[in-house]
Parts: C-alpha cells; structure tokens; sequence
C-alpha cells in the first residue's frame, strides 16, 4: 500500500517553519479569505514564500529551485516562447535527455503542464520555485516592459507625428493592436501588478509625466511625449465612460478590467489643470480591504480595545485621519468581523468602492439630492443593528447620526482630524450640542501608515541614523540594547527596502472625565492631556514601538511626522 502523502501544513510543521497551532489559524484565514493554506500562511507573514515552496517540494518529491541564483540563459528562455511563459507564469530551466525541465509553483496545477505538453509536444519534468520569484524573472527577463513602452512610444512617433493624427488614429478605435492602445493597457498593467494604489497622468509644459504611487509614495515611471497627451487622455476616457468633448470641468468614472485572472476596479477622476487635463486611476483590489483586524497593525493592547469597542451594542466609534491613511480599510475590517446573519449591518458611502457578500451598502448621490443626511434617515426605517457613515461632513449628518447611536444602533464613521482629541472639539465646533457629543461617543481612533520593511532583505541596520531617532523623542535608555532594522533593497521590493504599510493607532476610550470635558467645551489641548492620563498611546508613541519591534525604520516614521506634524509630548 503507497504511503500517504502528507498535507502541506504537515509538511511545514515537520521542517519546523510552523506550528501546529499556526496551521489551525491559517486553516481559518484560509476560508474566511477562500486562500489555500500556503498562500494563507505568507499573507499571514508567518513563512516564507520560499517556505512553502520548499514544503511543496518535498511534499511532492520535486526538486526546489532557487531563482535568485539564476541569471538570464537566452537560449534556456527560448525553449519555451515569450507569451506562454508570461501566460503560465512558469520558466524553462533546460533540457536532460529530451525531456524540458520547468519551473513552476504549484504541483497540483495539472492543467498548466498538461497545456505545455500538447503546446512543445515535450516531456515536461517539473521543478518547484516561489510563485513571486517566478513573477519577478518573468518581468525583469522575458517581459523587459521599459522596452515594450519605448517601442510602443517609438512606433507611434513614426506612425502619427502630430497630435491630431495621433487622436483620430488611436482614441477612436477598439483595436487592442492600435499603439495608444496598447500604451495605455501596459500602463494600467504595470501598475497593477507592481502593487501600485494610483496611477497619475500629469501634463505638464513639455511632457506628460506618469507616476505610481506605492505605499504611499509617489514613483516616476516615465515622460511620455507631449504630442501624445491628446490621445492618451482621450484614451483613458473612453474607458472610463468620461465625455472627451468636456475638457473644462472635473469629471469621474470607472473602469473595470481582469489582469492576473482577477477583476480590478479603477475610480478615475479627470481634474482641468494649466497644461492640460490631468488624469488619476485609483485601483480597487476587492483583497486589499479584505485583510482582517489582525493584519492592520495593532499592538495588544491596542488590538483587545478595538475588538472590545466594536462589539458594543450602540454608541458611536469614530476613525480620524487624513484622506489616504486607511480610515475606510479599518472600519471594513471591522465589519467583515460584525458581518453575521443575526446582525443588519447598513452603510452610507460616497462612493460605494468595495462591495460585501451580507451588507446593505448604499451610494450617496449628492447630484440628484441623496444627501448623507436623507441616507440615514432612510437607514434608521430599516431597522439595522450596525449603521456605517461614510463622512460627517457637517451638523446635519452629524445630529442623524448621534441620534442613531442614542436610540440604540452601533454607528461607525470618520472624520477628518489630526488627532483622536480633536474629533471631539470638532464635532462640537460643527454646532452639535456638547451634551449630545459627550453621551454618545463611545471612541475615536487616529491612525496614520507607515511602510514596513521588505520582509525578504531586512536586516539590522549597522548605523542607525541618531539624530532621527533622537528627533523621534527616543532616549538613551530606550535605545540600549535595541536594534534597529532596515531593508537593504532586494527585486521583491523594488530595491525600496519596504514592502507593505501597515496602521500606527491613537485610541482614546470615553470615560467620565473626558465626557465631562467634552460636556465643558474643553480645548483640544486639555482632552488630549486628560486621554494621555486615562492611557492613551499618542501616534508617535506607536510609532516607536513599532520601530523597535523591527516592523519599520525611523526613516519612514520621521517622513510621516514631518508631513502630519506629529510631535512628542
């Protein structure tokens, strides 16, 4: 009788990689998140794309290849042709008596090597290398797409060398050969694939400059000419169902695409500027807000206080931040962990980006009168237990919603505040009666992201930087005997050293004496000091636990503190 195969998480518990105890919990994540249990256990960081490889490896009785100590063989890559290299994401690593030896990350992927012997009419012998290795040689030597966009470029600089040659040969035409076309995919593409959150196509006087924007940090990718702008502009508005006869207003779409086998959504907002009309995709990754409360970056204690405060039967729990720190990711999070059938979860979102299997999400429309206020009115005739307002903008929603926290409803929404403190000054500075403020807000939680260091290149940083670290508020008996990391800069992270962001928190829970205060009309300065004495971490102060945990540099914490001028107390 053949032995049994053992199971994947078997497999890693006996290399000891894992636990078992951490193979019950990516088990879980696993269907929550309908991930198989390798994939769960990388996004869960607790091993290795490599681990699993090598785990699949044994599993299987293949050999495990290492393709950081591949360099580029022409004639290897050859065997097998360009396009269905990139199509299958596998590599030929050669030949041995007839039969082609390939590289692929997933064994069970029968279908794949069964298309590769009919395709080469070849005996395939498989081999098993990481499935992000694998995608990085593909794009750095089979794909080489600084090539593709300069021949792209190039082919419509001789084709059409003036601008209106250019509009009326390519925007007009469905084509996916026409070169703009094609520019334009390669463009969404990349960005798609290199984890980017934006796309931004700026004219300028004598250019029109791409950037991606990356964990939070813009990137220059290219300059395209700028007797392309017309048509490249064009271009995105027409996927994006914009008038391309209007050029003097503001203008929003979207477009839906599938690349890498998935859907991606792009919010597109089309904005007048002096050279031209600029151009920004938002990309919408349904997984990206998908990650679960333990995946956001909470600190125990802080983890235990939001899971406490989000269980409450009513009351109003307040996200406050700038616009791109993850408000709206963290009050998903929260939800996806509310999310049952004995619970009506209703929410008011402008606009509506995400959508969830169990929730009623409703789309303000500012444009035909469906305002905040008239949403949640509506929603308080539909009996939910948990209420999400996208926004208070103003007293109106602001009253709605106190109201709903009052009568019994559980009500999570955002604002736009420096600090957990002054979303209360804030509220009350709205024309909210404080007595209302101080009776229903149950807690606000300020967050920021920070970047976290490239997991495949960290390493101890030999010289920290001192004087950031001072400038932090760190002293010296805080820093003896700590390491400090960084990452040195591998292909996985684009040579950045980071890969990733995660949340630094501020949560103040109400008590007595700050509902007290709020009551009084209290200064931002007294709440925050009366929060510091109740227990409250500041930002910074979470910021520094997490650089001395090894999850970030002082580099990207004092890039953030000097944009949002966060300072110790």
């Amino acid at each position: 009788m053949a032995n049994k195969r053992q199971k994947l998480g078997e497999t890693l518990v006996s290399m000891g990689v894992v636990t078992d105890d951490i193979v019950t919990e990516a088990l879980q994540y696993g269907m929550d998140h309908r991930k198989r249990i390798g994939e769960s256990l990388v996004e869960m960081e607790k091993c290795s794309e490599d681990d699993v490889a090598k785990a699949l490896a044994e599993q299987f009785s293949l050999e495990y290849i290492d393709l950081d100590s591949h360099g580029r063989d022409n004639d290897v890559l050859e065997l097998i042709p360009g396009k269905l290299i990139e199509e299958n994401q596998v590599l030929p690593l050669g030949e041995d008596n007839g039969k082609l030896r390939v590289a692929i990350h997933d064994p069970l992927d029968l279908e794949t090597l069964d298309l590769l012997r009919f395709r080469l009419n070849r005996e395939i012998v498989p081999s098993v290398a990481a499935q992000g290795k694998i995608k990085r040689f593909i794009d750095k030597f089979v794909t080489d797409s600084d090539d593709v966009l300069s021949k792209t470029m190039a082919s419509i600089d001789q084709d059409a060398p003036d601008e209106d040659a250019v509009e009326a040969k390519d925007t007009g035409d469905d084509d996916d050969n026409a070169p703009i076309v094609q520019l334009v995919n390669l463009i969404i593409t990349e960005a798609v694939h290199g984890r980017c959150s934006d796309i931004h196509i700026e004219p300028m006087a004598d250019r029109v400059r791409v950037r991606y924007r990356t964990d939070g940090v813009c990137i220059v990718r290219d300059d395209i000419p700028k007797h392309m702008q017309p048509a490249v502009i064009a271009r995105f508005k027409i996927m994006a169902g914009i008038d391309i006869a209007e050029r003097r207003v503001p203008q929003d779409g979207r477009i839906k695409m599938r690349i890498g086998g998935g859907p991606i959504d792009f919010r597109v907002s089309a904005c007048p500027a002096y050279h031209g009309e600029s151009i920004v995709l938002r990309i919408l990754r349904p997984d990206s807000v998908k990650i679960g409360i333990p995946a956001l970056g909470f600190a125990d204690d802080d983890y235990e206080k939001f899971t406490n405060i989000i269980k409450r039967p009513n009351g109003i729990f307040l996200v406050t931040g700038p616009t791109g720190s993850g408000k709206t990711t963290t009050l998903y999070a929260a939800l996806q962990d509310l999310n049952r059938p004995d619970l009506k979860i209703i929410t008011a979102e402008d606009p509506v980006e995400y959508n969830f299997a169990g929730m009623n999400q409703c789309q303000v429309r500012e444009d035909i009168g469906l305002s905040f206020s008239k949403v949640l009115r509506a929603m308080l005739r539909q009996a939910p237990n948990i209420i999400l307002v996208g926004e208070i903008r103003d007293k109106e929603v602001g009253d709605v919603a106190i109201q709903a926290a009052l009568t019994g409803h559980l009500v999570f929404s955002t604002l736009h505040t420096n600090d957990a403190p002054s979303a209360l000054t804030r509220l009350i500075d709205m024309g909210i009666k404080p007595f209302l403020v101080a009776s229903s807000v149950q807690a606000i939680m300020a967050q920021r992201l920070i970047r976290v260091i490239c997991s495949e290149c960290k390493e101890e940083d030999p010289a920290p930087d001192m004087r950031g670290l001072k400038s932090l508020g760190f002293t010296e008996a805080e820093l003896e005997g700590q390491s400090i990391y960084r990452g040195a800069g591998c292909p996985r992270c684009s040579d950045t050293g980071y890969r990733g962001r995660i949340g630094i928190f501020e949560m103040i829970e109400m008590n007595a004496e700050l509902r007290d205060l709020a009551f009084k009309k209290a200064t931002a300065t007294q709440l925050r000091k009366a929060a510091r004495a109740s227990g409250m971490k500041t930002l910074l102060e979470d910021g520094k636990r997490k650089i001395l945990s090894g999850m970030t540099t002082p580099a990207d914490l004092l890039r953030i503190t000097q944009a949002e001028g966060l300072v110790a107390d």
